[in-house]
């Protein structure tokens, strides 16, 4: 008996050890693996490898290790000569899997044609993706995904070094020196594509690659940024431009009054655009000195092009939060409120009245279907097994927001590279980083005017991830598609 005990002591021991090995990933790993796509009508071989790659220190000692996903086009002869786009989603503290699985990548997520999700969840070819026209590497910045950040060796993980605006510029740039040496990609023209505070991140890194990098750039795209000097700043121009927003919005309910109801969409928001420009930034300037006759004025136009009633408007002194207008478009009209990100999206909340929702509709519609497909994606598609939790949303908090320059490093950027070209691109019914914050930021980013016809914008009928909804997902892969195109100069000389 006591030779049995022995025995089986002797077989339980290396499988307990075996399941409580620590849960962590390699620091410096890769899996390749072999698919083909059809884009376009084209049929397109391609190598998917994902894996991780270090964040080193000062001291050349490993402080991170990031996720990312790389995918190259089969049989390119020139591979110089074929760009290279470098994707970021935003958050911050959000993995890249939002654009990786529903946007410019070989695969897409399965559901509807307006975005909704549908069971059994999962994903299927992407007949749209830029990876006939460019190869793709998607980054999970530090804690999102499965990248982590790698205490030092009996110390707290510096925080400080990953975990704010300058901070995270300054990191990652140094990881795509790497990523870009390691792939042999010197020569190649590169982009780099951000969504949401993801905008920031580009905006950022297109100087930091350029000075302490030496990597110059061909284009920069920016997915329904966010500009925090514009979002959460308050005052005037801050709460003036939300109108058209709350235009598109309440016109894709047919909230608004008959008149501009009966029009397209893209007639009326000229419309809102001009009066918020030219009257509603004026007119909050004045603040509580504003006379009552001008007062009521305002607030009637608002009313006209909110949806909202004249008296909701003036009870708030004619700033009208986003958060009250997601709860109360709809109070009359069924009862819903409607989304933050993608205000087409409805939610149900415990009461009627109140100032905001209980909660995002679209947020919780979109990890229906992103978080399995990614989970599966990952691991049985691209082989890369591990026991780690994919972050949608990583422990990045508290973040940095001092010393915001980016919008200006884009400038400097652009003005020492005349390669760099800007795509703007961002849904009309986003009420987060609305489509005209994002022009508003696109005019201030060079004040002297002259290097205008080096950006440009692109409006769609869907919320903030405007390529959940498939025409969109077409014509916006398509912009990309052109702007590439069109910016790669290849023989054209960097000159004035």
């Amino acid at each position: 008996m006591k030779k049995q005990l022995l025995f089986i002591t002797a077989l339980l021991v290396p499988m307990a050890l075996l399941f409580s090995q620590q849960r962590k990933l390699p620091i410096d790993t890769v899996v390749t693996t072999q698919h083909s796509v059809t884009i376009n009508g084209t049929p397109i071989n391609y190598t998917a490898k994902t894996g991780t790659q270090p964040v080193w220190d000062e001291h050349g000692e490993p402080i991170a290790s990031l996720h990312y996903t790389y995918y190259t086009r089969n049989s390119v002869k020139d591979r110089a000569s074929r760009p290279l786009l470098i994707s970021f989603n935003g958050g911050p503290g959000s993995g890249s899997v939002w654009m990786h699985l529903a946007y410019t990548g070989p695969r897409t997520l399965k559901i509807d044609d307006e975005g909704y999700p549908v069971q059994p969840y999962g994903v299927k070819a992407n007949p749209y993706s830029v990876l006939d026209v460019t190869d793709i590497v998607y980054v999970n910045p530090a804690n999102t995904g499965y990248s982590r950040t790698i205490p030092e060796s009996g110390k707290e993980v510096d925080r400080k070094k990953f975990f704010g605006i300058n901070a995270d510029v300054n990191y990652l740039a140094e990881w795509l020196n790497t990523f870009v040496t390691r792939n042999n990609r010197w020569r190649s023209p590169k982009y780099i594509i951000g969504e949401s505070y993801g905008g920031t991140r580009v905006m950022g890194l297109s100087l930091a690659l350029q000075n302490r990098q030496w990597m110059y750039l061909n284009g920069v795209i920016m997915v329904s940024p966010a500009d925090y000097k514009v979002i959460r700043v308050g005052g005037p121009v801050s709460d003036a431009m939300n109108l058209p927003y709350y235009t598109a919005a309440a016109w894709h309910h047919k909230a608004l009054p008959a008149e501009l109801q009966s029009k397209d969409l893209t007639e009326i928001l000229p419309e809102s655009e001009e009066y918020t420009i030219n009257t509603l930034v004026p007119a909050l300037a004045k603040g509580g000195f504003i006379g009552e006759t001008e007062k009521n004025a305002v607030a009637e136009k608002m009313a006209y092009y909110s949806g909202l009633s004249k008296k909701e408007i003036l009870d708030q002194n004619l700033v009208v939060p986003t958060r009250y207008f997601w709860k109360n478009l709809l109070k009359e009209k069924g009862g819903y409120n409607v989304g933050r990100l993608d205000s087409r999206y409805l939610g149900i909340d415990r009461q009627l009245s109140g100032s905001s929702p209980d909660y995002s509709a679209e947020l919780t519609s979109w990890l229906h279907s992103f978080t399995p497909a990614i989970n599966y994606y990952l691991q049985e598609e691209l082989k890369f097994k591990t026991d780690i939790k994919y972050n949608m949303f990583g422990p990045v908090r508290p973040w940095d927001n001092s010393d915001d320059n980016t919008r200006d490093n884009l400038r400097q950027a652009m003005a020492q590279n005349p390669y760099l070209n800007v795509l703007v691109q961002s849904g009309y019914y986003d009420g987060a980083t609305t489509y005209f914050n994002a022009k508003y930021t696109m005019w201030q980013v060079d004040p002297s005017g002259r290097m205008k016809d080096r950006f440009e914008f692109k409006g769609y009928r869907s919320g903030h991830m405007m390529y959940l909804r498939r025409e969109d997902l077409k014509n916006a892969n398509d912009d990309i598609r052109e702007f590439i195109k069109r910016t790669t100069a290849i023989g054209k000389s960097a000159k004035y």
